[in-house]
């Protein structure tokens, strides 16, 4: 199976002492429940597996990098019509800010994580993801002077602008979106560092687009979400 291991998770694995599944199931456990480190400790316990809470922590560190670059190169296209916005996440007491975006039929765009809220972190969120999906055709917003400064900055250098919507009820879609990946976070009590923060909530974001589909399987294959988030590590 080693052979057929995803590079990145390969490397990770040449410094653990535990089968591959053990480790996936637990590190999946983590980013797709409301759970703490402290209750998988417990539910593996219960399965006859002795695991320490941090030993989890650890594994998810360092393979949930990995795997998100890997949905990365197996994420299905998304709409053009896109809505924007962002949520507040404590990291050591203060808040920072994890950037999202998803489609009209409320497929994940993508997400950053940034110190702060003004238009250089925004045009930097805009840059990326559409690095990775192309341009959209409308970006809906809030009333953010930063968010709308970045879009303008953008189509100042297009020859087809973006469409620029500002309306606080049609971002409805990606608040409601929020609601996923700060009932996660939740339960984990605080990041204690932005690079943990970074990590994690990547890995939480991997797993929410991975149960809603947005991962490319296999033609004629239904997978489980389970199933698909395993997969990445090959």
């Amino acid at each position: 199976m080693k052979q057929n291991l995803n590079p990145a998770v390969a490397r990770v694995l040449k410094r653990l002492h535990c089968p591959l599944g053990v480790i996936l199931m637990c590190v999946r456990w983590y980013v797709a429940y409301p759970l703490s480190l402290h209750h998988i400790e417990e539910i593996v316990a219960g399965r006859g597996i002795c695991v320490d809470h941090s030993t989890v922590h650890r594994w998810a560190l360092k393979l949930l990098p990995g795997l998100e670059k890997a949905l990365r190169l197996r994420k299905r296209p998304v709409g053009k019509s896109w809505r924007m916005n962002e949520t507040y996440i404590r990291i050591k007491g203060e808040w920072k800010y994890l950037y999202r975006a998803v489609c009209k039929n409320g497929n994940t765009i993508d997400f950053l994580l940034h110190a702060h809220r003004d238009k250089t972190s925004a045009r930097r969120y805009f840059e990326k993801s559409i690095a990775q999906h192309g341009m959209p055709e409308t970006v809906t917003v809030d009333k953010s002077s930063a968010k709308l400064a970045a879009l303008e900055a953008i189509n100042a250098d297009r020859e087809t602008p973006i469409k620029i919507r500002q309306s606080k009820y049609l971002n409805n879609l990606v608040e409601q979106d929020h609601r996923a990946i700060k009932r996660r976070t939740r339960h984990m009590l605080g990041f204690k560092s932005f690079r943990c923060a970074r990590i994690l909530l990547g890995g939480i974001e991997v797993m929410h687009m991975v149960t809603k589909g947005k991962m490319k399987c296999a033609r004629r294959t239904h997978p489980s979400a389970a199933d698909q988030f395993c997969e990445l590590a090959t």
